[in-house]
């Protein structure tokens, strides 16, 4: 990837492709633990760009560096399908389900979440944690505390008050799939419209248009129009 950025090729596509030819599932580097396959099937590639581009200091713009781990917002567009070339069918997959699983289901809670808001009037200060704990309700027909003993039950991880950033997108993963496997085939189809339309939302009311490759969302529209 340096040599490749250091003979003149765009530092994004030599991203793409060190992401390609890697191998790990997860690792331990300088003190930190980085799982890039949530469950065992979603890939988290900005998670292995953010390992990546530690590589690579100095060699990009700090800015274009940054725009890409935090906003999701490449530096260049690429022509369609050259996204899932670089990075290859195996891994392009696993994407797919990191964006329905991960992405979609946390839009999933941010909309009901906000439906309970408005149903209170905003009041965030009195409600406090119930408005989350209603979201959960709604869409899992279930406690959230429940639903997180039997995640780290599962799982094998032990209970506690804290949650790190990976073991928050585990969970989220692991709630889709109680979501598809617990609930009617009706209400996951709606529910995961209902996603994709505040997705939408999202997206359309953005001062700066992603690309579809790194973002995914008008993938995602676009496959369940």
């Amino acid at each position: 990837m340096r040599e490749a950025i250091s003979t003149g090729k765009n530092w994004y596509v030599a991203l793409l492709e060190a992401i390609g030819l890697w191998g790990s599932a997860e690792e331990p580097h300088e003190g930190r633990y980085y799982r890039y396959l949530i469950g065992g099937e979603a890939f988290d590639w900005l998670t292995l760009a953010d390992r990546l581009c530690q590589e690579i200091d100095g060699l990009v713009p700090e800015g274009e560096k940054l725009d890409l781990l935090f906003a999701a917002t490449p530096p260049i567009e690429l022509p369609p399908g050259e996204f899932r070339q670089l990075i290859g069918d195996v891994k392009y997959r696993a994407y797919l389900n990191y964006l329905y699983g991960v992405v979609v289901e946390e839009a999933l809670l941010s909309v009901v979440e906000e439906e309970v808001l408005k149903e209170n009037g905003h009041l965030t200060l009195v409600l406090g944690q119930r408005i989350e704990q209603e979201a959960y309700r709604r869409i899992y027909a279930a406690e959230m505390t429940d639903l997180l003993t039997l995640f780290r039950g599962q799982r094998g991880y032990a209970n506690g008050d804290s949650m790190t950033l990976t073991e928050k997108k585990e969970f989220t993963y692991w709630l889709f799939k109680y979501r598809v496997e617990h609930s009617e085939k009706a209400k996951v189809a709606s529910d995961t419209r209902k996603a994709l339309a505040w997705l939408q939302h999202q997206w359309n009311s953005s001062t700066k248009k992603r690309p579809v490759q790194t973002t995914g969302i008008q993938l995602l529209l676009g496959r369940t129009a």
